[in-house]
């Protein structure tokens, strides 16, 4: 509380001063109440209770001082100079300068004296108010013109506390030491806030004595204290990382965590940007997205950062990070706070879940995507679409050609000669020259990793290469340097084993892709080339027993006469492709006598070798059946016997008769597609001939139907793969059958290749047998 001594002025109303004594001089302290003093011992002990902040009970005996000098003593004998009249509160603005205009700019105060309220009182030297703040009006609730002219004590303090407050103020004014503490002080409203109080003597160029009260309220003074002391307890042992940075976004200010975190001190912090001390990218990036909440205001919370820092350089470090823009209570901006968590080891373990889920992904695509098919080449390309580019940036599959030729992996003396079935890059690159195309033959130096591998049935990781050393991993020199150029720097040799026996091997490569293979990569390409190998070596077998049925059923298939009586014959067959096997599909052009000619062509069902031996056996009794002289209805009733008696195989078959002789065609069908007759005048229709049923079914008997021929007729005999689709209605097929055989044709070889060309799928899932009959007049 403000409060002291000063000249005696005579302007002063006698009502207004002290009363007079003899050791006025020696004591000059006034009376501001105008009424006998209390005793001095009477001092209050207590505050009263602030309904905003209560505060210990004050004892002005203990508040503290400040230690300024003291002040000269007071000369009594110097003649007393008038006071000087005031007609302005302090707060007004002085007249105007002519020189405010050149006046420099200042900065842009901050907003604390406006958050603490600091009121700020002038006492003369009598204890009156000589002026008055606008935060004193309202930290006081009186306005200037109620304080002005009045005691302070008189006006704030209760009277149990009034001398106390005196003898404070005089004792600040005659020895010109501040003093600092707190008094409950008494508001217009009635009511009590403790209010703490900086005093101070000030003295003007006249000589004369003034106290200056500074005042804020306690309850917003401790609130302040508290929260900066949190804040500061909080930024310098808070385990997050916590920054301020100006609106240039250099730090300003950094905690330990945060020091910690990013492996430098505060002050290597202080005056630098984010970028400056960390280059990497994703720093960078999170420089500008703090630029953009500069900007904006808007907020940005929980941002995943990834990077390598001072702390760890030599691993991946993540964080989550959140930004905001730093204001005042004013609004002006005056900056960026960061706050980060280190998430490190969520995130590699997160990490680590997606490597987890990647090899389950990848190991599901391999088994759905590798072995569609029965064929050894598309295998190994269907293996090599899926490594890369998800696990390799380019792939090999080479095979032991010795198990292409023979089915064996004994690849004999010297070193094993591979044969390349599949490459793949996962970008253009000049890599591909170096690896070797599909269909050549090769052979590795003993050190390359394909030929280790074979050799010893175990995979070879290589997590780096530098550039002189990729010839290790390359067929030749110009590989080499190829590889080189493309920047390959990690490599791995698998065995491709089935079987327990290696009948191939994988080579996979990394250029782009800056991570060496490691342990899991070698563990999950092992496991992909074990569930290939198995397919490739199906698909192995499958070739060379498809080879075997086809020569066995090319061998027994006839070969045909140029000449037969009245007729100009075309034949064809064709094996089936895709994943399908050679099956039992047959013709046959049997002389008979009388220059007639019996035509047959028939169906196995099933595929593979025993098909193959079935239709054999069936072709055989047929040209034996077909020497008896027996009319097509009979011959199909033995054959419906003697395949009762062969494996479990049923066949269907259509067996015609042509005597040019008497002009004239007997047939017989057992459950086999109808005939096309194509007249030469008219055309072509499918025969009704009754179908029966399938050979081997038995207890059914069969029927003959004669038909008329004339020369230039033909007659289209064909089995089911010709027509039959997966997709397709019948009928629709057997349409088609019929446009395509409306067109003139210059033979029945041309027929017979337009047939397989426009209707038969390259990939046809199963064999085509097509036998085409022109009549000719006898004497040609």
């Amino acid at each position: 509380m403000s409060g002291g001594t000063r000249h005696p002025d005579p302007d002063q109303p006698e009502t207004a001063r002290a009363e007079p004594g003899p050791d006025r001089a020696a004591e000059p302290r006034p009376d501001p109440a105008a009424e006998p003093r209390a005793d001095r011992s009477a001092r209050p002990q207590t505050d009263p209770v602030d309904p905003i902040d209560p505060v210990e009970p004050v004892d002005p005996a203990t508040v503290s001082r400040a230690d300024h000098t003291t002040a000269p003593e007071v000369d009594q004998d110097r003649p007393v100079r008038p006071r000087p009249e005031h007609t302005e509160a302090p707060d007004q603005p002085g007249p105007p300068r002519a020189d405010r205009a050149t006046e420099p700019e200042t900065e842009q105060p901050t907003g604390l004296f406006d958050l603490l309220g600091v009121a700020a009182v002038l006492l003369e030297a009598d204890g009156r108010i000589d002026m008055w703040s606008p935060q004193a009006e309202e930290l006081f609730g009186y306005d200037r013109a109620e304080a002005v002219g009045q005691y302070a004590a008189l006006l704030l303090l209760s009277p149990e506390n009034r001398d106390a407050a005196i003898e404070l103020f005089a004792e600040v004014m005659e020895t010109g030491r501040g003093w600092a503490g707190a008094f409950p002080v008494r508001r217009k409203d009635g009511g009590t806030r403790t209010v703490e109080f900086r005093n101070m003597r000030l003295t003007d160029h006249l000589g004369d004595h003034y106290a200056l009260g500074l005042a804020a309220d306690r309850s917003t003074l401790r609130r302040v204290e508290r929260d900066a002391a949190l804040s500061a307890r909080l930024v310098t042992q808070a385990p997050i990382g916590l920054a301020v940075l100006d609106t240039e976004l250099r730090y300003v200010a950094v905690n330990p965590a945060l020091a910690a975190m990013h492996g430098l001190s505060e002050a290597d912090h202080v005056g630098r940007r984010l970028g400056e001390l960390f280059p990497d990218t994703a720093f960078q990036a999170l420089e500008g997205s703090m630029r953009r909440v500069l900007d904006t205001g808007v907020p940005l919370v929980n941002q995943e950062v990834v990077g390598r820092t001072a702390a760890d350089p030599g691993s991946d470090h993540a964080w989550m990070t959140s930004l905001y823009r730093l204001e005042d209570h004013q609004g002006h901006t005056l900056g960026v706070a960061k706050v980060a968590v280190e998430v490190t080891d969520r995130y590699r373990a997160a990490q680590e879940a997606e490597r987890a889920q990647r090899r389950v992904r990848l190991i599901a695509r391999g088994s759905a995507r590798i072995g569609t098919t029965l064929e050894v080449e598309r295998t190994a390309q269907e293996l090599a679409d899926v490594l890369v580019p998800d696990l390799a940036d380019m792939a090999a599959v080479d095979l032991l050609d010795s198990m292409l030729r023979t089915g064996r992996t004994d690849p004999g003396e010297g070193p094993p000669l591979f044969r390349a079935l599949a490459v793949k890059t996962a970008y253009p690159t000049d890599a591909a020259g170096a690896l070797v195309p599909p269909g050549r033959l090769t052979v590795y130096h003993a050190g390359h990793p394909a030929a280790q591998s074979v050799r010893t049935g175990r995979p070879v990781l290589i997590t780096h290469l530098d550039s002189g050393e990729v010839g290790r991993v390359a067929a030749d020199a110009e590989a080499a340097r190829l590889l080189a150029r493309a920047g390959v720097h990690t490599d791995m040799a698998v065995p491709l084993i089935a079987r327990g026996q290696c009948i191939g091997v994988m080579g996979l490569a990394r250029a782009r892709n800056p991570a060496p293979f490691d342990a899991d990569d070698l563990e999950l390409a092992c496991e992909l080339a074990s569930r290939a190998a198995l397919s490739i070596d199906n698909a192995v077998l499958h070739q060379h027993t498809r080879s075997t049925a086809e020569a066995l059923q090319r061998s027994l298939l006839p070969r045909l006469s140029p000449h037969h009586p009245g007729l100009e014959i075309a034949a064809r067959y064709r094996p089936a492709q895709a994943i399908g096997e050679v099956g039992g599909d047959w013709y046959d052009v049997i002389p008979l006598d009388g220059d007639r000619t019996a035509l047959a062509v028939g169906d196995v069902m099933g595929s593979g070798i025993a098909a193959a031996a079935t239709m054999g056996r069936l072709r055989t009794a047929t040209s034996t059946l077909a020497d008896l002289d027996l009319d097509p209805a009979r011959v199909l009733t033995h054959l419906d016997r003697i395949t009762l008696g062969l494996d479990p195989y049923i066949a269907t078959c259509v067996y015609a008769v042509h005597d040019p002789r008497l002009a004239r065609l007997e047939a017989a069908s057992a459950g086999h597609l109808p005939p096309v007759l194509i007249p030469s005048d008219g055309p072509p229709r499918l025969l009704d001939l009754p179908t029966g049923t399938p050979l081997g079914v038995g207890g059914v008997s069969f029927e003959s139907t004669t038909l008329a021929l004339r020369p230039g007729d033909q007659l289209v005999l064909y089995t089911d793969g010709l027509v039959e689709t997966r997709d397709d209605p019948i009928d629709a097929r057997l349409d088609e059958l019929l446009r395509l055989l409306s067109a003139p044709s210059p033979s029945p070889e041309d027929t017979c290749d337009r047939l397989l060309r426009e209707l038969r799928h390259p990939a046809g899932h199963d064999d085509v047998a097509l036998l085409i009959a022109r009549v000719l007049p006898l004497d040609s």
